[in-house]
């Protein structure tokens, strides 16, 4: 515990900085938005859970320093951000048909095709660990709250502290998008907000494909 109290200067800034980065509106936030207010709390927080699972994986990898390994193979991390782009172009596509669907030829599509909480939690989790974006975010993390010589404790401190704060704002914007004021709210603008996530999904992936690592 001592070791931990001492190492706090450095890891209150990660923290923050945290905070700030997983609060900010991306891929993953728009998706739990988008899910938990056309399909209700219970597929929002599933998928939520599977965006977390996303960030726990590349917290693993930055802990052991998998994420500073993988910067030195180019190779690997551009496959990674080809998969990740396209990946955005798909679910910006997705959005788009829905978009352009009445609320009657929506309905039945739902019925027909609703998500298993397997495939929820797998859309998520592809939506995180195809970023490799999440990998520096961590390694940065990781580098400003800790030298090179910090502890295990210290390590599994800042982890775990950003790990269920994640957790938290997750789920909570599942929980706060799927109330019926934000339903009945989506329900009334579904094409706009639709529409709107479509973009942001296809100018994220375009983004993607066409950025330096």
């Amino acid at each position: 515990m001592t070791e931990v109290m001492s190492y706090l200067p450095m890891i209150w800034p990660a923290y923050v900085a945290y905070l700030i980065a997983v609060m900010s509106p991306g891929p993953a936030i728009l998706a739990i938005i988008g899910t938990a207010s056309a399909q209700g709390r219970r597929a929002g927080v599933t998928i939520a859970l599977g965006i977390f699972c996303g960030s726990a994986t590349w917290a693993a990898a930055a802990a052991m320093g998998m994420a500073a390994l993988l910067r030195h193979y180019a190779f690997a991390l551009e496959i990674l951000k080809i998969a990740g782009g396209f990946y955005l172009l798909y679910l910006g596509w997705k959005a788009y048909r829905s978009a352009r669907l009445s609320d009657t030829e929506l309905k039945l599509s739902q019925k027909t095709g609703d998500r298993s909480v397997r495939q929820l939690l797998l859309r998520g989790y592809a939506i995180h660990v195809t970023n490799p974006k999440a990998i520096f975010a961590w390694l940065a993390i990781i580098s400003l709250g800790l030298p090179q010589a910090a502890p295990t404790s210290a390590i599994i401190a800042i982890i775990g502290l950003c790990l269920s704060s994640g957790l938290l704002i997750f789920t909570g914007y599942a929980l706060l998008f799927s109330t019926p004021q934000a339903v009945n709210a989506y329900r009334a603008m579904r094409r706009w907000i639709e529409g709107a996530m479509s973009a942001f999904y296809c100018f994220a992936g375009l983004r993607l494909l066409t950025s330096r690592l």
